[in-house]
């Protein structure tokens, strides 16, 4: 989102003009260099019994190809993993399913200490609800499942010119959520889900360090956003450009202000009607552009903007951000805090506030990652569910919340904690979004304007060896959806446990179970199965 962009130049230009030295970039240097690459393949067999409303029984074998990546050197790094999934069902009315599901973040020093290259991407297998609501993690045996995909990619820099810091990013962005089937709201109307978007970020800072030359830090700040969602041709776009001070207060703690000017739009095109005067939809259900109506805004802020914040970074361990301002003809609150007491334990909150569209969304949660982490994944499943553990903390990519197509205000926070208890590692994380929806009037998407979707979330895990040959997983999550409109709301849970023991130093047995329960008022039913699966798994 596009607050993502503003208050990464405040924050952290002011950061540095309070906080920065030499020595992290050296350190980074002179880092070690670790390399890990681990593909493998899967064969499983896999039973998965329905507890509610019926007692169907099916069977699968499951087979699997992946590569988990982690390599950190001196002028770059990156985290991978990919895995590949084909499900094999038997009888005559068995599902097959193909599934490719992943995360990767990294990033390249083209010239060391000044300009870098990163890239994101995620794939992940996802549930839709009647209504919208998103879960990342559907049941192993389901043929509704849809496909997720987002990508970005883009250089940033980070020079010193004289007394003044340069800062900028360019990037673009594509997401694409795929619905084999259309999606039903409890009336029986089709749900207008998100197709895809491209998102193009720009900005640029310049700015000094407090006492350097000035007592106070100063600094401006232009940038640009927009995504074009192919869904009736809706546009995000956001041109601003502010001032910042910095004020120190003592040697930790800081105070920040910004003002300055910024256009926001929200604009679409209506829904194509057919002679009778009735909606056009494609096969999944979307509602079809008409290319040659007019487009009609739907939100535009135009004129100042402004906040007021703290900077406080006690020790190398502990640093908070924080802001209260004005945009969008409305109070906004944004910022985060880090606290490491340890090497073996870490916590993270993150409070987000911007307009944006889905795919906006995901590239934003994307670039909030790091790039040092390992992925944690549904036992049997193999879905990637948003959580992911690492040397940077833990991190989050579970706010899918609803996949309505309509472009909207989004605003939440969501916190993770990472500790490791011996050889065991456990991270959770939970979260809370809030979507306004944007619609113009005159156009089908005034229906949805100011209806509001709200999600909350848990995941967690932990994952430890037992003595030198086999290994324990658990996972659990929870996602709670309230539906802005008389669609009702969904509650989805589920846990799973894993145990590996490895055969020769490349060969390992796997046992799982996994739970999963669906409440939903989109649908009469409820829904539970529980799954169990036998496999090898063989790394290279």
């Amino acid at each position: 989102m596009i607050m993502k962009n503003i208050r990464t130049c405040l924050l952290v230009g002011a950061a540095s003009a309070l906080f920065a030295t030499s020595a992290n970039a050296q350190e980074a240097e002179d880092a070690p260099r670790v390399v890990s690459v681990q593909p493998y393949i899967e064969v499983n067999q896999i039973l998965s019994a329905e507890l509610q409303p019926g007692d169907d029984v099916v069977t699968f074998t499951q087979v699997a190809a992946g590569i988990d990546v982690n390599a950190q050197g001196r002028n770059s790094g990156a985290s991978v993993s990919v895995r590949y999934e084909r499900n094999i069902g038997y009888g005559d009315d068995a599902v097959d399913t193909n599934t490719v599901s992943g995360i990767a973040r990294g990033y390249v020093s083209l010239i060391p200490r000044a300009l870098t290259f990163e890239a994101g991407g995620l794939a992940s297998r996802t549930r839709v609800d009647g209504g919208g609501a998103v879960s990342p993690n559907p049941q192993v045996s389901e043929d509704a499942a849809s496909q997720l995909y987002s990508v970005y990619a883009g250089p940033s820099l980070s020079t010193q010119v004289g007394s003044v810091e340069v800062s900028g990013l360019a990037r673009v962005g594509y997401n694409r959520f795929e619905a084999d089937n259309t999606v039903f709201d409890q009336n029986g109307d089709p749900v207008d889900v998100f197709d895809d978007s491209v998102t193009y970020n720009a900005q640029l800072r310049a700015g000094t360090r407090a006492g350097d030359p000035l007592p106070v830090g100063v600094g401006v700040t232009g940038g640009f956003y927009q995504e074009d969602i192919s869904n009736l041709d809706q546009r995000v776009r956001d041109v601003y450009v502010r001032g910042d001070l910095t004020l120190p207060v003592t040697d930790s703690l800081a105070l920040v202000g910004g003002v300055g000017y910024e256009n926001v739009e929200v604009s679409s095109r209506d829904a194509l009607r057919d002679v009778n005067g009735d909606l056009v939809r494609d096969a999944a259900g979307r509602l079809v552009t008409d290319e040659a109506s007019p487009r009609i805004l739907a939100f535009d802020v135009d004129g100042l903007l402004w906040d007021v914040g703290v900077l406080w970074r006690p020790s190398a361990r502990t640093s908070l951000a924080a802001s209260v301002g004005r945009r969008y003809d409305s109070t906004t609150y944004y910022g985060s805090f880090a606290y490491a007491p340890s090497s073996r334990s870490s916590f993270n909150v993150n409070v987000y506030d911007g307009v944006s569209g889905f795919g906006g969304r995901l590239n934003n949660a994307l670039a909030d990652l790091g790039t040092d982490f390992d992925v944690l994944r549904n036992p049997v499943s193999g879905d990637f569910g948003g959580l992911v553990s690492g040397q940077e903390g833990s991190g989050l990519v579970n706010s899918l919340g609803s996949v309505r197509s309509s472009a909207f205000r989004g605003r939440g926070v969501n916190a993770s904690y990472q500790r490791n208890i011996g050889t065991a590692t456990a991270v959770i994380g939970a979260g809370y979004d809030r979507r306004e929806f944007i619609g113009a009037e005159g156009t089908v998407l005034e229906a949805v304007d100011g209806v509001i979707d709200e999600s909350y979330y848990i995941a967690g895990g932990i994952n430890r060896p037992i003595g030198r040959s086999a290994t324990f997983a658990a996972n659990a999550y929870v996602n709670w959806f309230d539906s802005g409109t008389d669609n009702g709301d969904a509650t989805g849970f589920g846990a799973s446990a894993a145990y590996g023991r490895s055969l020769t130093n490349k060969l390992t047995a796997r046992a799982a179970l996994s739970v999963d329960y669906i409440d939903s008022d989109f649908t009469d039913e409820d829904f539970a199965t529980a799954t169990a699966l036998l496999g090898l798994r063989y790394n290279f």
